[in-house]
């Protein structure tokens, strides 16, 4: 998830099922968060020989303390680990929450993104109930792979960005086949590259299908398998042939999502998605450097106009 750069007005969240701890294999756990829009990411829970790892937290205080709910209902250790897979609030907000003491570990660019942003998404959208948060920072940060030991588990941290940001990683489980794959991958619903690459994601993608996972946890929507890897591809193709189409016809990234319409996607979460992704397609497509800054809040606006009006909301 990203955030504008000035606050959108707020729509009112539709209801959504509670949170639910989905057990992958021994000691491997998705705690998904339905319906998976903006706002409402999954976490991993790693549960170990006497130890525990969490694989991102949560967005507000009470959505982080049902996160740790969810863990000490499977284990009385406490959370000695936490990886953030990148810099958007909704997946690392938590971290004081959930484990206070735990040794927070990213990679070191997605580190400097949260101490420069710090908690301003609260001021995007400001009637969402937050609670009481304080930004932990890593302590503890990589530049291309780590390997994380958790009491005999054994996840590898794999930097497969600019894809979804400029410093996106993966959590990879090798004896297990299962991937947490951050937001690279969003089962379910639309992949969302404005803050990161279009052509990066598409890589990170031949990256991750050489793993060959059998089960993957996106950065929201259900446990999914590989076959979100050929989805999330297809789509970013479809997005760089509008972008091309719209490009050859000089029309803007909004006149562009308008033309080609939603077709076999229409049925995605959080489908506005497609204007912000045409602005990232446009830049690429256009030959300027791919980690060229698009400044947000505009693209939020064309996002809710061609939503019919319906402004982007946060549902934590």
């Amino acid at each position: 998830m990203t955030q504008p750069s000035a606050t959108p007005r707020t729509g009112t969240p539709p209801a959504q099922d509670p949170p639910r701890l989905e057990e992958l294999a021994p000691g491997v756990h998705a705690y998904v968060q339905p319906d998976g829009g903006w706002c409402l990411n999954n976490a991993g829970v790693l549960i170990g020989d006497g130890a525990v790892a969490v694989v991102d937290t949560a967005a507000t205080e009470r959505r982080a303390r049902a996160l740790r709910a969810a863990v000490a209902s499977r284990t009385p250790l406490e959370v000695g680990t936490i990886v953030t897979t990148h810099h958007h609030g909704d997946h690392h907000f938590g971290n004081s929450v959930v484990a206070p003491h735990a040794t927070v570990v990213s990679h070191e660019v997605t580190r400097n993104e949260m101490a420069r942003r710090g908690l301003a998404m609260r001021e995007v959208w400001p009637d969402t109930d937050w609670g009481d948060l304080r930004l932990a920072l890593p302590t503890l940060t990589f530049r291309d792979r780590a390997t994380l030991h958790v009491g005999g588990l054994t996840a590898e941290l794999i930097h497969v960005g600019p894809a979804h940001t400029t410093s996106d990683i993966v959590v990879w489980l090798p004896e297990q086949r299962v991937l947490f794959a951050g937001d690279v991958l969003l089962p379910g619903c639309t992949p969302f590259v404005l803050m990161g690459s279009l052509s990066g994601t598409l890589e990170a993608i031949t990256r991750l299908r050489a793993l060959d996972p059998a089960v993957v946890v996106g950065g929201h929507g259900p446990v999914a398998g590989p076959e979100v890897l050929d989805d999330t591809r297809d789509y970013l193709l479809w997005v760089r042939d509008t972008a091309r189409a719209g490009l050859a016809a000089g029309a803007s990234p909004l006149q562009a999502a308008r033309d080609a319409g939603l077709g076999p996607y229409a049925g995605l979460r959080d489908s506005e998605r497609l204007v912000a992704n045409l602005h990232r397609a446009y830049v690429e497509e256009s030959s300027r450097p791919r980690d060229t800054e698009i400044r947000s809040a505009p693209v939020f606006a064309e996002m809710a106009e061609f939503n019919g009006g319906r402004p982007v909301a946060c549902h934590a």
